[in-house]
């Protein structure tokens, strides 16, 4: 199943767990099992991450053995994570904790989310962050670009130079070298760099 059709059929994951350090463990593989039935590969890390920070922080603040629960619920462009409590005290991040003392917390969640929020339940609250699909393709793509050319500067003795100018020469060279293979096997470079430029706009736009 595509992310397209889970938010088309409006489908949500409802995940419950204890707040315990094995738990938490767990409820990660979970997350990613559900990301990968789903197609939403690109937010897994995302997804697991806002999912782990929201779980450690049912722990601290309500209590080790607390019965929670993840939502996963595709929106839009986003995945929404909620983690549900029985607790109603509010979580704010001037109260959070330092990364020496917890972690990172609701900071990281704020910082990765397109938006954070607080809502009551009738047993308690439920905390949730909404994750940007599209920045996660985004990010994936220059992860693999990045991989690409790097090893591409391997191969041909080039010492990685973070300037922009090099960097841009040294794509410059790939897509080069790139086409001369396809030509050499067959393919159409005119054709090939024309449909990788219409994919590159519709992806930024």
């Amino acid at each position: 199943m595509s992310f397209c059709e889970a938010r088309e059929r409006r489908l949500h994951e409802a995940l419950p767990f204890k707040a315990a350090p094995a738990q938490v463990g767990l409820l990660r593989k979970s997350v990613r099992r559900t990301l990968r039935q789903w197609g939403a590969e690109a937010i897994t890390d995302q997804a697991e991450l806002a999912a782990t920070e929201l779980a450690n922080n049912v722990l601290k603040h309500v209590g080790d053995g607390a019965p929670a629960m993840v939502v996963l619920e595709p929106r839009g462009d986003c995945l929404r994570v909620e983690v549900h409590d029985s607790s109603r005290r509010v979580p704010v991040l001037s109260e959070m904790c330092t990364e020496a003392e917890c972690g990172r917390g609701l900071h990281l969640v704020a910082a990765m989310s397109q938006g954070w929020g607080i809502l009551y339940t009738a047993e308690g609250k439920a905390v949730w962050c909404e994750l940007s699909l599209e920045s996660a393709r985004q990010g994936m793509s220059v992860q693999r670009a990045a991989m690409v050319l790097d090893e591409y500067r391997r191969v041909v003795g080039t010492a990685p130079v973070p300037a922009c100018a090099t960097a841009e020469e040294s794509v410059s060279d790939v897509i080069a070298d790139l086409l001369h293979w396809l030509v050499a096997s067959g393919g159409d470079a005119v054709e090939t760099l024309g449909r990788a430029r219409m994919h590159f706009e519709a992806e930024v736009a």
